[in-house]
C-alpha cells in the first residue's frame, strides 16, 4: 500500500491537487504495479517560511 506525502507551499486549488494526486496514482499503479485503491496521498501544506535549504530560508 503506497502512502505519498507531498509536500508544497499553501495556495494550490483543490482540482490541482486533485489533479495531481490523480497523476500520482497512475504512476503508482503502472510502476509499483499496486492497484489504484491501494495508493494514499497526502498533501501536506506548509507555509514558504517555514522552508529551508542548507540552513538558508526559501
Amino acid at each position: 500500500m503506497p502512502y505519498i506525502q507531498v509536500s508544497l507551499y499553501p495556495g494550490r486549488s483543490d482540482q490541482q491537487k486533485q489533479d495531481f494526486a490523480k497523476a500520482i496514482t497512475k504512476s503508482a499503479v503502472e510502476i509499483l504495479k499496486t492497484k489504484e485503491d491501494h495508493v494514499i496521498v497526502v498533501f501536506d501544506e506548509n507555509p514558504k517560511e517555514n522552508w529551508f535549504l542548507a540552513g538558508n530560508q526559501l
